[in-house]
């Protein structure tokens, strides 16, 4: 079987982070912050060296490096812990539900308001001036994805960054399908928050995401309980990270993304994006010169994913006729209807490639050869 299900997490892992999992519960098996022994200590000093690798990278600083279950959480924390009451939200028509089901939620109770800002794939000017259109008085929120899971389209977030400082909104970042895979500095994307997973482009284990701050300002706490700290008090520390770190951290998880973290620094993002891209340029070319199959545009700049479909075929049918080809690849809406919405393929989804570093061009030949039988058997 071949894997070619990236977007959703990686696989294989580097070997590292396969062995670092083994090694920190055999050896890291101490409640980090919870006690002065030194089996605690230990595993401590281990959770900080990845707060600082993290930091590193992400270009921020160790206490702002909020470990989470993934990116989802990590999103939720940044939304509800910003949000103000009775006021509005901006997100772009290309949002996961990890922004959209949220904020609809938010909605419903009758807390924030939430406007959908339409985004343009080869114009990111319009894109900006769409969100700037949605901007009300009360707005106290925009959050929008980095790059969508869809289609691979990538936002002007350094632009709509630009304009949220200039109207003092707190700006937020769902980097799931970006993060070690896009040369990017998020602290020069006027964002106050960047939410990563740890188990896509950072090749980390399931199980591991972060919320990156890159501000002093305290947000309100989504989960209350012990942090190790301040354990006389009734309610959540005012420091990071303890503020958001209520109970005991996934320790094996979080020093195995260290590990992943580290395997992207050394190929660096730009070498991966390069290596996928042109795995992705070379399945994009043969499938249009198929009559039968549709490719989701993406506009000039994207990550590399390509969703396509076989007209006709529904994209699940489709995925799992590719499966029993031998090649694992994700057909449907990809938790996404905003996006499909948008490109106008809610009714069939979409089959969805996404490469890894792992992956090789004979890999993808293979798997061109079974779209093009599959397309003719129509």
């Amino acid at each position: 079987m071949i894997y070619f299900d990236n977007a959703a997490t990686t696989f294989p892992k580097p070997l590292s982070v396969s062995q670092m999992l083994t090694k920190a519960s055999m050896q890291y098996g101490g409640n980090p912050g919870r006690g002065g022994h030194s089996f605690s200590v230990l595993a401590g000093e281990q959770i900080y060296r990845t707060r600082e690798a993290a930091a590193s990278f992400f270009h921020t600083v160790p206490e702002r490096v909020i470990f989470t279950n993934n990116c989802t959480t990590a999103l939720n924390i940044a939304i509800k812990g910003l949000i103000k009451e009775n006021g509005h939200i901006v997100i772009s028509d290309l949002e996961h539900n990890a922004v959209y089901r949220p904020v609809h939620k938010l909605s419903q109770e009758g807390i924030a308001e939430y406007t959908i800002a339409k985004t343009y794939d080869d114009d990111d000017q319009k894109t900006v001036r769409s969100f700037s259109d949605a901007i009300r008085e009360d707005t106290c929120l925009v959050v929008c994805t980095h790059a969508s899971n869809v289609s691979g389209h990538v936002l002007p977030v350094s632009d709509i960054g630009a304009l949220c400082r200039r109207r003092k909104i707190p700006f937020v970042i769902d980097a799931a399908q970006s993060a070690g895979v896009v040369p990017i500095d998020f602290s020069r994307t006027g964002a106050c928050a960047v939410c990563v997973p740890g188990h896509k482009g950072l090749y980390g284990p399931a199980g591991t995401g972060m919320l990156l701050l890159y501000d002093d300002r305290l947000l309100q706490t989504m989960i209350e309980g012990g942090t190790g700290s301040v354990s006389s008090e009734a309610e959540m520390p005012d420091f990071y990270p303890d503020r958001l770190e209520a109970g005991t951290l996934n320790t094996s998880g979080v020093l195995a993304l260290a590990k992943g973290i580290r395997f992207v620094r050394k190929n660096t993002p730009a070498r991966l994006f390069s290596h996928e891209e042109s795995l992705c340029r070379f399945v994009r070319e043969h499938f249009s010169r198929m009559p039968h199959v549709f490719v989701c545009p993406q506009g000039k700049n994207h990550v590399p994913i390509i969703s396509f479909s076989v007209l006709s075929k529904h994209s699940e049918q489709t995925a799992a006729a590719l499966n029993r080809m031998g090649f694992a690849l994700r057909g449907g809406l990809h938790c996404a209807p905003l996006a499909h919405t948008h490109y106008g393929t809610m009714e069939n989804g979409l089959v969805r490639f996404a490469p890894s570093a792992f992956n090789t061009l004979d890999e993808c030949r293979w798997l061109v050869n079974a779209v093009y039988q599959y397309q003719k058997g129509k």
